[in-house]
This record gives structure tokens, C-alpha cells and sequence, in this order.
């Protein structure tokens, strides 16, 4: 048991550099959030219901963190920071990481069964701050999701997902792929990729918009020279 927390412990170090020590991680809102989840998760699973939800709710006030009972999470999962909600239906693998102010939201169903309404993320996906993951999508395994994304539909498999509606960065995972992006929003290499892409297409329209001028501008000269041609021998006909 001992071990299996300082494995949990050294895994927030990994991709959180602020922390000291191991015991000032124990102190995080995100940890505490979790072991409070698995207490009530327990509880949930057992159908001690009332129980399972006192626990959420004073695990919410004591970290501003809302986890339903129902929720399943796998090893060594963080969240940095608080005021992130996750839906009763919510499916999470290992080693994911959720930044602050993310929901994992649920649909709305029609036929009044509850069901799959929330989002599955499997292994090693990162979710950046503010975030929104609405419906029974999944987040393939590596996928990233940029700050203040909205998702609502599945994720490939080490997609990065960026805007709103949220879409692909395009950035093939075989050519780019990292063990951790902090926020899950590239700021250097795939975004710098993207900027480049976007570059060289600017960089080729401005030469084909030079070439259509300079296309024009010869055909305005020829245009021209032929009106001239014309007005000179209407006027040495009429000399004659």
C-alpha cells in the first residue's frame, strides 16, 4: 500500500515540477479529491448511496473538485488543480492528467435511461484548463486536448485537439510524439509545425497572387500595343 502511493506520488512529480516533496503533494486538492473518490467509489459499488454522495460533497467543499461516486478512474491519475467536474458515467485509464476548470460532461438522453452519457479517456490522455468533453466519446489513448477545447466527438488515438468546436492539429503522432505536454497544449514543435505549414501556404499564394499580376499587367500591355496598332492604320488609311 505504502508503495503503491509513493508510485503515485513520483508519478505528480513527474509532470509537476513545483512540488518539494512527496508530502506536500499529499496536500494538493487533486490528490485529496481522489482519495476521498475512492472512498466513495467504494461506498457507490456497494449501493450505499447516501453515503457514497456525503463523501463527494465534502470532498467538493474541501477542494472544489466534484467527482461522482460512479465515476471509474485507473492508476496514477492527477488533476492540477481544482473546479473540475466529472460525470457519474466518466471512464478514466492510467497516468491522465486534467489540468483546472475542466467538465467532463454528460448528454442528455432522450429515452429517460441513464446509461453511457459521459466521456472515456484511456491511458496517458492529457486535458487541458478549461477544457469541455461533453457526451459518450471516447479520447484515445495519448490523446491531448488544448486549453478551453470543446469535444464532442472521438479522438484518434494521439490527436491533439484544439478550438471550438475542438479540431485536429493535423500532426501525424508517429512524427511527433512527447511522454508529457503540459495543459495537453503543444507550444513549440507541432504548433510551431502548424505555423510553418501556414506560413508556406501564404508564402505560395503571394506568389501566385504576383504571377496573376504580373499575367495581368502583360496582357493590359498587349491589349494596348494592339489598340494602338489599330488606331495608327485606321489613320493611314484614312491619310490615303
Amino acid at each position: 500500500m505504502l508503495e503503491r502511493l509513493k508510485s503515485y506520488l513520483d508519478s505528480i512529480k513527474a509532470r509537476d515540477p513545483a512540488p518539494r516533496s512527496r508530502a506536500e503533494i499529499m496536500l494538493y486538492p487533486g490528490v485529496m479529491a481522489l482519495g476521498f473518490h475512492r472512498i466513495a467509489h467504494w461506498l457507490f459499488n456497494a449501493k450505499l448511496y447516501f453515503l457514497a454522495r456525503f463523501i463527494n460533497h465534502f470532498s467538493r467543499l474541501l477542494t472544489a473538485i466534484d467527482i461522482h461516486p460512479g465515476a471509474k478512474i485507473g492508476k496514477n491519475f492527477f488533476i492540477d488543480h481544482g473546479f473540475t467536474v466529472i460525470g457519474e458515467t466518466v471512464e478514466i485509464g492510467d497516468n491522465v492528467t486534467i489540468y483546472q476548470c475542466v467538465t467532463l460532461g454528460g448528454t442528455n438522453p432522450t429515452n429517460g435511461v441513464g446509461g453511457k452519457r459521459h466521456p472515456t479517456l484511456e491511458d496517458n490522455v492529457i486535458v487541458g484548463s478549461g477544457a469541455q468533453i461533453i457526451g459518450p466519446i471516447t479520447v484515445g489513448e495519448r490523446g491531448r486536448i488544448g486549453a478551453n477545447a470543446v469535444v464532442m466527438e472521438d479522438v484518434p488515438n494521439g490527436a491533439t485537439m484544439v478550438g471550438f468546436k475542438a479540431r485536429s492539429t493535423l500532426v501525424p503522432a508517429e512524427e511527433w510524439i512527447k511522454e508529457f505536454i503540459p495543459y495537453g497544449t503543444p507550444c513549440e514543435d507541432a504548433e510551431g509545425n502548424r505555423i510553418d505549414c501556414i506560413e508556406k501556404l501564404e508564402g505560395e499564394l503571394a506568389a501566385l497572387r504576383a504571377e496573376f499580376a504580373e499575367i495581368k499587367a502583360d496582357r493590359a500591355g498587349d491589349g494596348k500595343a494592339e489598340q494602338h496598332s489599330f488606331d495608327h492604320s485606321k489613320k493611314s488609311g484614312t491619310s490615303a
